[in-house]
């Protein structure tokens, strides 16, 4: 069983049904118990930083999770579930994150010609190799929703890139940490092949 996270942000439903497409079972929870008793955890979002570890907090689940990832069970962060990882956010003024990857989440600062959020289809550049991304071509494309993005201090956790103005890191894959920045339930069979590398990855 995957616990998908509900801590009231993003629209959780359309990464349930995504999962459960490509044969994977999962539980909608925002109980601290089932996180602990299942084998896997996703944390999608869309929304501000601050809000999200607020929600986790209050929920009483930040502290669980944080502990289930440091135990070695499979995390997969999607877009703000990536975000929360790193030590600290820039968005609304400073914010601390699970700081469980050092680094900052910053603001997209671009030439007046890109459009900020980024928002649409672009590929990814992978810079490793692993399971998680089986028979999945490199450059592939997935959907983007942000206007904050990831600097990591060690280029080791990078497993994707993407352009935008500037590269960005959009893929984190650091021991039992899958991470990205768009959305595989929004980025057809990629990203529904990216899911069920992520399911398999748990078993």
């Amino acid at each position: 069983m995957i616990a998908l996270v509900d801590y009231g942000m993003g629209n959780i439903r359309s990464v349930s049904k995504a999962i459960e497409a490509v044969g994977g079972l999962v539980t909608i929870t925002q109980n601290p118990d089932e996180i602990r008793k299942a084998k896997a955890i996703v944390l999608p979002g869309v929304g501000a930083f601050r809000d999200c570890m607020g929600n986790l907090t209050n929920l009483g689940l930040l502290e669980t999770v944080k502990e289930e990832i440091l135990k070695g069970k499979p995390y997969l962060g999607i877009c703000l579930g990536m975000q929360i990882l790193f030590t600290e956010s820039e968005e609304f003024g400073l914010c601390k994150g699970l700081d469980l990857i050092k680094g900052r989440v910053i603001r997209f600062n671009l030439a007046q010609e890109y459009k900020i959020p980024h928002m649409g289809w672009n590929t990814v550049n992978f810079r490793k190799k692993s399971k998680f991304l089986q028979d999945i071509p490199d450059n592939s494309y997935f959907y983007f929703v942000h206007s904050y993005y990831v600097v990591p201090e060690q280029e080791g956790v990078i497993a994707g890139i993407t352009e935008y103005g500037l590269e960005f890191t959009s893929m984190l894959i650091h021991e039992n940490i899958f991470a990205t920045q768009f959305h595989p339930e929004k980025s057809q069979k990629m990203g529904l092949k990216l899911l069920k590398n992520f399911i398999q990855l748990a078993q």
